[in-house]
Order: structure tokens, then sequence, then C-alpha cells
């Protein structure tokens, strides 16, 4: 085997690989997070600056985060950026220059948020468009009807005719083929954290009885479409496990239904998968560690947090499940791992692990051994606190971010992401005066 072969046993995050026919430098990708950059004048500055820090510091390749595919609704969170309008778009095409220009690769996330829009749980927003609502596979599932008779959301939901489905698939790959004119080098398609498409692949959610009743399909029906739009760019797409559902949620999708379905987007020519646990809601499983005790006690935010949640109390309600949350989702290193593993020895695609990563020793030892979990690995929030992690992580160094997930609440007012613990961000500083950051060079070890 060689060292660009997804399925060596004896690969290191320095190692190349390919994707779909896109060589990679190494092993390791920035995971998408939120940029939170909208669609205004400085978006396109605001990812370069969120973005080229990682490719110029060393990450092989660059996940724009999920960036929503319709010209309105599908946002799971403010100034989500839309890349529906192919002049925008086109705009991008300085970004992906820029990542290229340091040997980088970079993939945009396409998403939909479907049930988990703005709409439905941010009340200032839907104070601002009442008359929006959110596009659903089936009729919602009864915990949510109740949620929403008892006031805790404004659900409003739109099912999908067959043809709007079909319609939908079409604007992922119109988005995608715009994606590609613009320069990018692979599509990423948001499959989890309670995205449109989870909610078509999951049972919890999908009660429909025409052929989108098997929620495979769809993804099915995105993969024609980036084909036709965007040629034979990489396919990627995470596939959710729901196994963090509550105790009270009797169906859903369990580990054998994620490997039955990654067997069939492999045969489907799907390029690379990226499995998760997660569960059914958009909760603490999607991000896990510590409770977030000082984003939730900042004081310029409380104002924001009760617009945004509908008032003081109902943002102290969130915040204290929050913490119970937290309890049950403690940070573990690589929580995906053992599903990625289950995947990787079913699939001939490669396979992406992310969740919980920090160290590259342990990144070496999801890559190799006698049963990979993963051909690559994924780093998300670590770089919020550090924008050039990678300089040191390939270096055999451990990433400063210790899971505190301060910076994930205030994102929910649109607050942009970063780090928002005083002692990190010192750290950081220090190493920042050392030059360490500047030390990186592709040899390094």
């Amino acid at each position: 085997m060689t060292a660009t072969d997804p399925q060596a046993t004896d690969s290191e995050i320095t190692d190349p690989v390919e994707i779909g026919g896109v060589e990679l430098p190494n092993r390791l990708y920035r995971a998408p997070l939120l940029e939170c950059a909208g669609n205004g004048p400085d978006a396109v500055d605001t990812y370069i600056d969120e973005l080229e820090p990682a490719a110029e510091s060393g990450a092989g390749l660059i996940c724009q985060g999920a960036s929503i595919v319709t010209g309105e609704g599908g946002c799971a969170a403010p100034n989500m950026t839309r890349v529906h309008d192919p002049d925008f778009v086109d705009r991008l095409s300085e970004l992906t220059d820029r990542i290229h220009e340091h040997g980088s690769r970079i993939f945009v996330q396409l998403a939909h948020g479907g049930l988990r829009s703005m709409s439905l749980w941010h009340s200032e927003y839907r104070e601002r468009n009442p008359d929006e609502g959110q596009l659903a596979v089936s009729e919602p599932p009864l915990h949510l009807r109740l949620a929403d008779r008892a006031g805790l959301i404004d659900l409003d939901p739109q099912v999908l005719s067959t043809p709007e489905v079909r319609e939908l698939a079409e604007q992922f790959g119109r988005a995608a083929g715009y994606a590609a004119d613009a320069g990018y080098d692979g599509i990423h398609l948001s499959g989890a954290n309670m995205g449109i498409i989870q909610q078509f692949l999951s049972p919890y959610y999908n009660d429909r009885n025409d052929e989108f009743g098997d929620g495979a399909r769809f993804l099915l029906a995105i993969r024609d479409a980036v084909r036709e739009h965007a040629g034979d760019i990489p396919l990627v797409t995470k596939i959710p496990a729901e196994t963090a559902a509550p105790p009270f949620v009797r169906t859903h999708l369990s580990p054998e239904d994620t490997v039955r379905i990654a067997r069939r987007l492999d045969d489907a020519g799907y390029d690379a998968l990226v499995p998760v646990n997660c569960s059914v809601y958009w909760d603490m499983s999607l991000i896990r560690g510590a409770y977030p005790d000082r984003a939730w006690a900042a004081e310029d935010l409380q104002s924001e947090y009760a617009s945004v949640f509908g008032s003081r109390f109902r943002a102290r309600a969130v915040s204290a499940l929050n913490r119970l949350q937290a309890r049950q989702f403690p940070a573990e290193p690589g929580w995906n791992a053992d599903i990625c593993r289950r995947v990787r020895q079913t699939v001939d695609v490669p396979v992406l692990c992310e969740g919980g990563i920090r160290e590259r020793e342990h990144a070496d030892e999801l890559l190799g051994g006698s049963e990979p979990a993963a051909d690559l690995v994924g780093i998300g929030r670590p770089f919020y606190a550090e924008p050039r992690l990678p300089a040191r992580l390939l270096r055999g160094e451990r990433a400063l971010c210790e899971s505190c997930n301060n910076c994930t609440v205030p994102q929910a007012t649109g607050e942009p992401g970063r780090c928002r613990t005083p002692p990190i961000v010192r750290k950081r500083a220090n190493l920042e005066q050392k030059g360490v950051y500047r030390d990186y060079s592709d040899d390094s070890e």
C-alpha cells in the first residue's frame, strides 16, 4: 500500500491522502465551524481571516462551515452564509486562491436546517419574520408538536412534496456548481446536527410514503444534482448515528443503520464519509464538554440571550438544560472513533473522524494500527482558540482547547466563534510572542 492509499494501516497525520482524486498534503483537516460571515460586503474578508491561518500553518484540508443552499429560510444560527447566488459565490474565489497558495485544499459544507431553522427557536428572528415556517420532511414528531403547544418553540412545518424534495436536491447541486466554478476542491454535505439531511435519514423525522421515505434517496438525489452541475468534484457527507437520542425517543438511527447507509453511499459514488454520533435534537451531544459557565454569565450578552430565547427566564432555562447535558455528554477524546471504525471496515472510500481530537499522538493512533478508525482526522473548536493550531499540532504538541464550550453559546446571538476563556487566550498570546506559530514548515515534526 502507498502512503496515499486511504486504507493503509500504517498512516500518520503527515502522510498525503486522496479524496475523489484530489490529493491532500496531509491528513489533518479543519472541521466545519460557524464562521458567522454572512453575505455582506465583508463576508469574503471574514472567511479569509478565519480560514487562511489554518492553511498557512499546515492543515491539509479546510472545510468552510455550513452554508445554506436556499435564498431564504434554512439558517440554523444567525449570520450563516447563503450560497444560492452565483455572483456572491464567485467572489469567494479570492478565498480559494488564498488557500491554494499555501498548498492546502478547501471544501465547502452545504446545508439546510429544515426543522432546525431559526424560525423555530429564535424569538427575535420570529418577530422579524412572522410568516416564515420550516421545511419539513414529514409531519413533525409528537415531542416537537407538544413543545409547540407549550409555547417553547414556534412550529410552522411546511412538509415538502415529492417535486419540492427534488427541487431542494437541485438547489444543493446548483450551489455545488457555483462552488466548483469558484475554485472549491470539494463538497461536504451537512448530514448531521439535526439538519434536513439528517431529518431525511432519521426514522424519527421521516414518515413519508413516497420514494423519499427511504431517506438515503435524498442523498442519492443530491449526488445526481452535484454531478450534473459540478461534474466529478469530490463529494463528502456526514452520516449520523443517533446514539445520543433521549430514552423517550423510540425510533432513531442505530449504528447498524449508519453502517448500512455508509455502504449504500460508497456504492453510489460518494468519495468520503464522516460518521458522527449525535442526537435527534440539537443539543450538547454535538459539542460535548464542560458547561459553558463563562459564556452564560457574560454581562454584555444577557440582553441578547433574552432576545434570542424570548426572555431572561427562558434563557436561564436553556442554561440549566446545558448544565444538565454537560454531565450527560462529557468531553471524550475521539468520541466518534468507534462508529468511524465500524464504517471504515465496510467501505472502500476514506473515512473522516472528528470530535474531541486534541493531540498529534491520538490522531496518529486513530489513523494507524491494525484497525484504524479513520483516514483523516478533523479538529473544530480548538481553531477558535488557535487559528494556526496545525503549526503546533503537527509537531506533536497538544491543542490549548479544554472543551469548556464558552465559544459556542454566544453564537446563538450571532457572535463570531472565538475563545472566551482568559487563561487560554493568555496562553495563545504567549505562544504568539515566542513565534511558535511562525515556525511551521512542511517537514516539521
